[in-house]
């Protein structure tokens, strides 16, 4: 068991709530990271492996995401320990959040992340009766409809984009492999397609295909609204191949679109591409950093590449009590100059200081982070 002490450092966590309830076996945790920029903000999600120390992680990378993108929130997340397709779902997040009800919303306000649906944040919110305890609801309720619109992965595309021209290897006609076909993998792919690049490699939680011609992106989205993860065994195109192998094929520019911890030391000297684009949060290790760095494959930062979902829950935020929903073209517009300028700003530190991308925009939102903890008092002047 990770005692909550040992996660402690010079930045955070600020506050650990771990919370139950006995008659729906509700187990969760919020984790308050760094608030010296603004309230707590990022996502809850809901899976039978949550824990503490996952959160913490996840927590700090938010802390990282919102001062990259230089948007005025504190790094927050929070778990639910339960199965998403439980029936009694709806129970154990009403519980959850009634568990919560002295942070929320005026410490944190949750949003969306793995096993939560844009209904689920409408529970949360009828729950606590305030429109601003959670962001990410139906449209048809004034919210941002985050995976519909694909905001992340139009981002991870455009960071894409942006870090490829930077480095001299344009994406119209670039090979792109996928690991992941979620809302984050879909919606880059489809950025991808009309940004002029080829999709040859996606996977699903149940297998990959590989195509070194390219995939029919228009086909693959289909099959996906029609089969789920399926996909990859209902669709005639492309050969299977293991999971864990689309990491591994012959492309220019890998995307690890799905889970944390994906590319480690074992697989990293195996990685083909020369340009990685990190759509998950956390799909690396520091290990894996420095072997590909060595190797001459540039690495873009989960808290620059995926920072599109932030940018549109930061107009989600600002319109929780607004009787208008925000511009849809605002946020995209928005989305593409914070992430391409982003980017662009990152890798030119790196190559400054000699360092990788990770530890190049960490140090850039670590000023960021630390001027405001210094204003605020919070360390000293």
């Amino acid at each position: 068991m990770t005692d909550a002490l040992l996660l402690v450092d010079d930045w955070g966590p600020e506050k650990i709530v771990v919370v139950s309830h006995r008659r729906t076996g509700m187990k969760g945790v919020l984790v308050i990271d760094n608030t010296a920029r603004g309230i707590g903000k990022g996502g809850t999600r809901m899976s039978p492996h949550v824990s503490v120390e996952e959160i913490a992680r996840l927590a700090r990378v938010m802390t990282w995401k919102w001062a990259s993108v230089d948007l005025f929130y504190g790094g927050a997340k929070a778990g639910v320990v339960a199965d998403p397709s439980s029936p009694d779902k709806e129970a154990i997040l009403r519980a959850f959040a009634r568990a919560l009800s002295n942070e929320v919303p005026r410490e944190y306000v949750m949003g969306l992340d793995m096993g939560l649906t844009e209904d689920d944040a409408a529970i949360v919110q009828d729950e606590l009766g305030d429109r601003g305890a959670a962001v990410g609801t139906p449209e048809h309720l004034g919210g941002v409809a985050y995976d519909r619109l694909g905001v992340t992965g139009y981002g991870v595309a455009e960071a894409a984009d942006a870090a490829a021209d930077f480095l001299g290897r344009p994406l119209a006609g670039a090979r792109i492999a996928i690991q992941g076909f979620g809302a984050v993998g879909n919606a880059a792919a489809r950025r991808f397609a009309e940004l002029g690049a080829t999709v040859v490699a996606v996977s699903t939680a149940k297998g990959a295909l590989h195509d070194p011609a390219g995939l029919d992106v228009p086909a693959l989205l289909a099959a996906r609204e029609e089969h789920g993860d399926d996909l990859v065994s209902r669709h005639p195109q492309g050969t299977a191949i293991p999971s864990g192998r689309e990491l591994t094929v012959d492309c220019d520019i890998l995307v690890p679109a799905a889970l944390q911890d994906v590319i480690d030391e074992d697989n990293a000297p195996d990685i083909k591409a020369r340009l990685v684009v990190e759509g998950a949060n956390l799909p690396t290790s520091p290990r894996a950093q420095e072997i590909l760095a060595r190797r001459g494959v540039t690495v873009l930062p989960d808290f620059v590449a995926n920072a599109g979902g932030v940018v549109a829950a930061a107009f989600a935020m600002d319109s929780r009590y607004s009787g208008f929903r925000p511009g849809t073209p605002a946020i995209f517009e928005t989305i593409s100059d914070r992430l391409r300028a982003n980017a662009v700003t990152v890798l030119e530190e790196a190559r400054r200081r000699d360092s990788t991308p990770h530890t190049a925009g960490r140090t850039l939102a670590e000023e960021r982070v630390r001027t405001a903890m210094r204003s605020k008092g919070r360390i000293p002047r």
